[in-house]
């Protein structure tokens, strides 16, 4: 699950259904599309899993929220972590479990996942917060942090456009929901989860078909005051 326009983009969105059923049936649609297009630009995602490797040792627990299908980045993690792939598309996992058929992979919105609380060293969301819902991002913020080890690590893409709900029409073949803040109350967000930014910035670079594009990446670590595990009432 992946990519969101940057400025003002989605002020021209349609109105939303279910966000959660447009993301899973567009990336149904467009999944080989999408991982040739995906494949055919440099981003920042190997630069900043560096940054995250450093601070996560070889054979730590990691879950990757939104892992989409067979990708560089997710095949790493597999290979180097005691890995758990989530992602709301049969498709996407479909074809992320014919290249990585030795991980654990689990079909599941990832704002209502239950995982056990405090079990792993490491959340990482490339992509992925873009498609939750606004009213939803700080809810999983909170419980990503849940799911952490204190100094656990979560490294995330988080939108810079300020959306509100919207959907495109035609977003690389497929309706697309997208929705962001902007930097600063991303910040306050992290903050208000229990999580210190390591690194945090936003990073501009070329989407072939978009422009342009400008999320705010981050690795922050849980904080030792926050400690109490994320349940549903």
């Amino acid at each position: 699950m992946h990519r969101l326009r940057p400025g003002d983009r989605g002020r021209s969105g349609a109105p939303v259904g279910d966000p959660k059923e447009i993301v899973r049936a567009g990336y149904d649609a467009i999944a080989e599309r999408y991982a040739e297009w995906a494949a055919s630009f440099e981003s920042p995602v190997g630069a900043w899993l560096a940054k995250f490797v450093e601070l996560v040792p070889a054979g730590s627990r990691v879950v990757e929220l939104g892992c989409g299908g067979d990708n560089p980045w997710s095949r790493m993690l597999a290979e180097r972590y005691e890995y758990l792939g989530v992602d709301l598309s049969h498709v996407q996992l479909a074809r992320a479990r014919r290249a990585m058929p030795g991980a654990r992979f689990e079909l599941a919105d990832a704002t209502r996942l239950e995982l056990e609380p405090g079990a792993y060293d490491g959340v990482v969301s490339l992509f992925m917060l873009g498609h939750v819902p606004r009213a939803e991002q700080a809810p999983l913020l909170v419980r990503a942090a849940g799911w952490l080890r204190p100094s656990g690590t979560l490294l995330a893409t988080m939108g810079t456009a300020d959306a509100h709900d919207e959907v495109e029409a035609d977003w690389l073949g497929a309706p697309m929901f997208f929705a962001s803040f902007d930097e600063q109350t991303n910040r306050r967000l992290l903050e208000e989860a229990g999580l210190e930014p390591v690194e945090a910035r936003v990073v501009p670079f070329e989407e072939p078909g978009h422009g342009l594009v400008r999320f705010m990446w981050v690795l922050a670590q849980k904080s030792h005051l926050r400690h109490e595990p994320v349940t549903d009432t």
